[in-house]
């Protein structure tokens, strides 16, 4: 890392404890069959990539998924094995965040949908109980209402030309290898977070 102003943080396995090994569980017990498939750490299939670009709604997206799954559960069933990915903040990270505030321009650029953000929302008041995450970082960039996802260039584009930050001057970490290469392809420092590491163990 050299001469960084500003870093660009992942949020589900960085800021935010995801297993996506619950939510398959949680759909096969629903019946639905091959969910790794269609959505993963590694990949996602148009049906959720259109949910996590805005380009479907909840209601939209719950239709969707019983049409391409043709199995007959209802929307509060998919919504809760959707959400059961999300598990619980950690700590350590936040933490992390509030001792380099003022040393860096932070920022979070999260692949989520309207369905996740409800509930992480709610995790976040559950266990911390005041402010919100905006509180962390000078603005917070979700892919449903930006329009773009990692790891298109266009994602990271955008954030850096809003906030008119050089690639060259910000950090992007996160804890996926193809986001970090879609980071890399415009220019930006990256930091991959291998299993068992968090920001707290890196030199920020």
């Amino acid at each position: 890392m050299h001469n960084i102003k500003a870093i660009i943080f992942d949020f589900g396995g960085v800021i935010l404890n995801i297993d996506f090994g619950k939510t398959s569980r949680a759909f096969q017990e629903l019946g639905v069959k091959g969910f790794d498939d269609m959505y993963s750490q590694k990949n996602a299939n148009p049906l959720f990539q259109h949910l996590e670009v805005g380009k479907l709604n909840e209601e939209e997206f719950y239709d969707a998924f019983r049409k391409a799954t043709n199995v007959k559960i209802t929307n509060q069933e998919i919504k809760f094995a959707w959400n059961a990915l999300l598990l619980n903040y950690r700590n350590e990270a936040l933490h992390t965040l509030k001792i380099i505030k003022d040393k860096y321009r932070l920022y979070l650029l999260s692949n989520t949908n309207i369905i996740h953000q409800q509930t992480f929302n709610k995790i976040y008041t559950e266990e911390i109980g005041e402010g919100s995450l905006n509180d962390y970082f000078d603005k917070i960039y979700y892919s449903h209402e930006m329009s773009y996802r990692k790891p298109d260039k266009e994602a990271y584009e955008y954030v850096l030309k809003e906030n008119n930050l050089s690639p060259s001057e910000t950090l992007f970490i996160d804890d996926s290898i193809q986001n970090i290469d879609g980071a890399r392809a415009v220019g930006l420092q990256t930091i991959l977070l291998k299993d068992g590491m968090g920001i707290e163990d890196l030199n920020l």
